[in-house]
């Protein structure tokens, strides 16, 4: 049975809705998730805008009352700021109440702010699911091949797996450029794909990066190795526009 989690801060407009959707992004087959605000407005553009970038699924993303979920039962209640905190006292009861807390990215208005508020959330996130799957002795996800087919079923996603096992890593501007798509499907089918276990990210500056997950079990990459290699033309368009870029972000060798 999922574990329900509800975050919290004072709007829902960045912090908690940035958090609501990298838990499910992470870990969504292991927790229920939901963010509220006590006092929410409306999901800032930039909140969404680094999600996207990071290949993190927005749709759906809005803001909520504390209020209208309170008669709810949830696991976990994590607050995101000391006034959260104070404010949400007794109201979620007997959740486990976890205090966290994250300064408002908001208050700068400028995206590397937004962008590190992101990833410190993603490290705070990554050590909850951590300690929660000791604590039940849950497993790591496994690579079920359903899963794993319904993912490779799709063109733009197996064109996408294709191109990154090409070109080892590449970012969401390439990658758009290279399927000549829109940069919200694309970012769609990228958490689709990491979802399934497919891909790891890492940021450079402004980037974030995808590559193919290095735990991939050895059929998997013998799979999309034997694909590659005998369906050369399935990305022979893309490789072309790939390599007509002329304003290409240069990745550092690490």
């Amino acid at each position: 049975m999922k574990r329900r989690v509800l975050f919290v801060c004072t709007a829902n407009s960045a912090r908690s809705l940035m958090a609501e959707a990298l838990l499910k992004d992470m870990a969504g087959d292991q927790f229920e998730v939901a963010s509220a605000g006590t006092e929410p407005t409306e999901p800032h553009p930039m909140a969404l805008q680094v999600l996207q970038e990071s290949g993190v699924a927005v749709y759906g993303l809005h803001s909520k009352e504390l209020a209208d979920l309170q008669g709810e039962n949830w696991d976990y209640v994590i607050t995101l700021c000391e006034k959260a905190s104070r404010e949400c006292g007794t109201v979620c009861e007997p959740a486990q109440q976890i205090a966290w807390d994250f300064p408002d990215p908001v208050s700068t208005g400028r995206h590397a702010t937004f962008a590190l508020t992101l990833k410190e959330l993603k490290d705070r996130i990554s050590l909850f699911t951590m300690v929660h799957q000791k604590e039940t002795g849950m497993k790591a996800i496994g690579y079920n091949p359903v899963t794993v087919f319904r993912a490779l079923g799709d063109e733009l996603r197996l064109a996408i797996l294709l191109l990154v096992r090409d070109q080892r890593k590449l970012c969401v501007y390439e990658l758009t450029t290279a399927l000549d798509s829109s940069q919200p499907k694309v970012s769609r089918h990228l958490a689709n794909l990491k979802e399934a276990g497919l891909l790891e990210t890492e940021r450079q500056g402004q980037w974030i990066y995808y590559f193919l997950n290095p735990h991939m079990p050895q059929w998997l990459t013998k799979v999309l190795d034997e694909t590659s290699d005998g369906n050369t033309s399935l990305v022979e368009r893309e490789m072309e526009r790939l390599h007509a870029m002329t304003d290409r972000p240069v990745l550092r060798a690490i």
